[in-house]
């Protein structure tokens, strides 16, 4: 059984434009990194905005162990995204007023995770990424590759059976890059999680498992 895959799949922004990725079909690897690559404009970031039930495609379909979903009522796709999806930006996207173990809590409060079972999964993440040290601090006083490092905390809080990266290393220098990389590398693989990196970054590209070209 695959945990996600497409078949069929074409998006459209308005009736007139443009439909990106020509019928895609794709099974996504569980246990493994894949790198979505393409010129800009082909729709890198669109695709896992669609693969995270938060665009429609305008045919084909998004499949998660192997149920539809693209077709569910907004409610059920909400449920699944909080229970089952975890999402990290480029930019961390971290509030900057809310301390740093409150934002890796945040996805818990959708999900419905008790707090002290929240706290105390949070409290492990940080540790074992590093950055526990700096569970109380506010994201202006840390630095960008802690940033993301709490980033990633946050996208694996509720256990996701998949992560969901655009360009998570688009503002690191290349150890802290490299840094992230390990970690969704060797999360993938001993969580048998399904991680797919929208990226035009050669090493990047070259750390994955899979590359799907657009």
């Amino acid at each position: 059984m695959s945990i996600l895959s497409v078949r069929d799949l074409g998006f459209k922004y308005t009736k007139d434009s443009e439909e990106l990725f020509d019928g895609l079909s794709f099974q996504f690897a569980p246990g493994k990194v894949t790198a979505l690559t393409g010129p800009s404009g082909r729709g890198k970031s669109t695709l896992l905005y669609v693969l995270g039930l938060m665009l429609t495609p305008s045919r084909g379909e998004v499949f998660l162990h192997d149920q539809p979903q693209s077709s569910t009522p907004d409610a059920v796709r909400s449920k699944v995204r909080a229970d089952q999806l975890g999402f990290v930006f480029q930019d961390s996207s971290l509030d900057p007023s809310r301390t740093i173990i409150d934002s890796v809590i945040e996805p818990t409060l959708y999900a419905g995770v008790d707090r002290k079972i929240a706290m105390a999964r949070a409290e492990q993440l940080l540790e074992e990424l590093g950055v526990a040290a700096r569970s109380d601090h506010k994201p202006g006083q840390i630095s960008g590759g802690q940033a993301q490092r709490v980033a990633v905390a946050r996208a694996l809080i509720n256990n996701p059976a998949v992560i969901l990266a655009d360009e998570p290393t688009g503002n690191l220098d290349p150890t802290n890059a490299a840094g992230v990389l390990d970690i969704l590398s060797k999360d993938a693989g001993t969580q048998q999680r399904t991680v797919v990196i929208a990226t035009h970054d050669p090493y990047v590209i070259s750390r994955a498992d899979e590359v799907l070209a657009l």
